[in-house]
């Protein structure tokens, strides 16, 4: 297209005015990343309105080349140009750098190439979520042991202060210890009491409070009277809590968002007859479940008949006692299923990205003992399809927060929403080693108002991990707890391995709470690799002073199924190993009380000498210089 003299001269002027703008825009960034943090949380502080503005600014394209901006023919080599010259102004570019950034100018946000040119690796951690809406200056930890000293490290690199509440037997704990405030709320059982509680974080000036995973995590009332009070739940809303911790109410949500669940009712048994009747009609085996349910508890499968009146008194007894709900509802059982979960973040904004998912398979009595990344069980093309059905699923309800969607595979390849977790879990860990992505620094950025750091294509599985749950359980007497004091606590190192724990040498397993000593993640570039420091950190963990799950761990670790990544829900009773453990047990030689132990010692020497005694002769030297020192005084009887 001809264009005249003048007209070229405008366009080249056009582009000198916008590139001399970017470049003193430009201009501050170049004295440093941090500069950029500093000043923006300044901003936030002193004028709001503004920082939104330039959040806005920086978190979308800046120049993006359209045919319809100028109108003009040349439009890509005008923000080629243009792009070509902001980024060399950047410390750490160089030509290849250039034109690597210019290969796909479309995708690269306006931070995006800021945090490439001064020489940011994208493979760690992203932090410009620091330009949320934030500003926690102290979040009370409602809970105790290692989920609470994980909170702790995650509020010291955000710079905001820790808080901790903790019981009458537990104040020289490590987290009262390493926690900027402390407070004692008395009796074990008041970790439940919720206005006792928000009280605490009240007189403290705790803008938020953080519910850990357990106790109060997913009690709907607890988030309710926080938000009354004007202090931030560290989670989703009391009402997602709800409708969520409903499995029924859950179901029917997955439904709406065309996620396959598993064929059964979709609302609260009204009495074991009514249960009867829909188990003849979806066919046996099925799985009575509580409504409000979780951890294994109010659980029965039932395979006959004549076995569901007693399954069912039994589960409605134990989700009573366990939730102070007893209601249930059924739906058929999937026979050697692999549990696989998939991990959520999502902003008040509507961004949502999953990062992943464990493998959960290993279980007792429907209680995680193993969980690793990325599940062996699934192809890229499954898990690319059950990763946006998790996705779209919490787009769907409107979720804020971490999540957890929960699904079971069966022997086809068909997958199965079961329930979803609205708290950060046990095993975040297992994701944090494979994603590299700060699960609990991200759910404290999104309470705060902070928009996803991190869209999906930025999540990138990388290796292997396997977590294996270290209790002070007895696993060769049907895990019984074994309370006590560890008397001597060494765990193992090197690279790959990461420890969760809250205990050392001296701390005291209390009988009163979970009997979690640590979790014990290995990472590896290959499953293989994992296993094999896996079994190393196993051999090398000393925990004394109580028994312990390791041998489990040892004798599940050495199963050829396991190697093989075949495993389901099923794991333990094919592999029967309860059976071999307790086999271990009767192997062992009975224990004698410590007078037998010294009897037979003395016992055991005497005949010793004795009998030496007796077969050696005496040495005719050695018996004169004996004589003669006795003579002399010099040998004392």
């Amino acid at each position: 297209m001809f264009r005249s003299k003048k007209a070229k001269l405008k366009l080249s002027l056009r582009q000198k005015f916008v590139v001399n703008a970017l470049n003193k825009t430009l201009d501050p960034f170049e004295k440093g990343y941090v500069f950029l943090k500093n000043s923006a949380l300044k901003l936030n502080e002193k004028f709001p309105a503004v920082y939104h503005y330039f959040e806005g600014l920086v978190k979308h394209h800046i120049i993006t080349p359209s045919k319809e901006l100028f109108k003009s023919s040349k439009i890509e080599d005008i923000g080629s140009f243009i792009t070509s010259n902001v980024i060399k102004r950047l410390p750490h570019v160089d030509e290849s750098h250039v034109e690597e950034i210019l290969g796909n100018p479309s995708n690269k946000s306006f931070l995006e190439i800021l945090t490439e040119g001064f020489g940011i690796n994208k493979s760690k951690e992203k932090t410009y979520t620091v330009l949320g809406n934030g500003g926690f200056k102290r979040i009370l930890i409602a809970n105790r042991g290692e989920i609470a000293l994980r909170i702790i490290r995650a509020c010291r690199e955000l710079n905001i202060e820790s808080a901790v509440i903790y019981s009458e037997d537990e104040k020289d704990s490590l987290p009262v210890k390493f926690a900027d405030r402390s407070y004692s709320i008395g009796k074990p059982k008041n970790y439940l009491d919720i206005q006792k509680i928000v009280n605490i974080a009240k007189q403290g000036s705790c803008d938020a409070i953080h519910p850990g995973y357990g106790f109060l995590a997913e009690n709907p009332k607890f988030a309710k009277v926080c938000e009354k009070k004007g202090i931030k739940f560290i989670g989703p809303s009391s009402k997602m809590i709800k409708k969520l911790g409903d499995k029924v109410e859950a179901k029917k949500a997955m439904l709406k968002s065309n996620i396959p669940v598993i064929e059964g009712i979709r609302e609260d048994l009204r009495s074991k007859k009514h249960a009867l009747r829909v188990a003849k009609r979806i066919g046996w085996p099925v799985i009575l479940k509580a409504s409000a349910g979780g951890g294994g508890k109010g659980m029965r499968i039932v395979v006959k008949e004549e076995d569901i009146f007693d399954a069912y008194e039994n589960a409605k007894k134990e989700a009573l006692n366990a939730f102070g709900y007893g209601s249930l509802y059924i739906e058929k059982y999937l026979e050697e299923p692999h549990h696989i979960e998939f991990q959520v973040l999502a902003d008040k904004y509507g961004n949502v990205i999953h990062l992943g998912e464990r493998d959960c398979s290993i279980q007792r009595r429907h209680q995680k003992l193993v969980e690793e990344s990325p599940s062996p069980a699934l192809n890229s093309e499954l898990r690319e399809m059950m990763g946006n059905a998790a996705v779209n699923a919490i787009k769907a309800i409107g979720y804020e927060g971490a999540g957890t969607v929960e699904f079971l595979l069966d022997k086809s390849r068909n997958f199965y929403f079961i329930e979803m977790n609205t708290r950060i879990q046990v095993e975040h860990g297992v994701t944090e080693m494979v994603t590299n992505v700060d699960m609990v620094k991200e759910q404290i950025k999104i309470a705060e108002g902070a928009k996803l750091a991190y869209k999906q294509e930025d999540i990138k599985i990388d290796g292997h991990a396997i977590e294996c749950r270290i209790n002070a359980e007895d696993p060769s007497n049907e895990f019984k707890p074994s309370p006590g004091t560890i008397v001597n606590y060494l765990p193992p190192g090197g690279p790959g391995i990461r420890i969760s724990s809250s205990c050392h040498s001296g701390c005291e397993i209390l009988p009163q709470f979970d009997s979690l000593i640590a979790l014990l993640i290995c990472y590896g570039s290959t499953r293989q690799e994992a296993i094999a420091r896996m079994k190393i950190s196993l051999g090398e963990f000393i925990i004394e002073g109580v028994k312990t799950t390791i041998p489990f761990h040892q004798l599940v670790l050495g199963k050829r199924q396991f190697l093989r990544g075949n495993v389901t829900t099923s794991f333990i009773e094919n592999n029967k190993i309860i059976e071999e453990l307790k086999g271990f047990k009767s192997k062992k030689k009975e224990e004698l009380p410590k007078e037998k132990k010294v009897l037979i010692v003395t016992t055991a020497v005497a005949q010793y000498l004795s009998k030496k005694s007796a077969s050696n002769k005496p040495n005719s030297w050695i018996m004169a210089a004996r004589q003669e020192a006795m003579n002399e005084g010099t040998l004392e009887e």
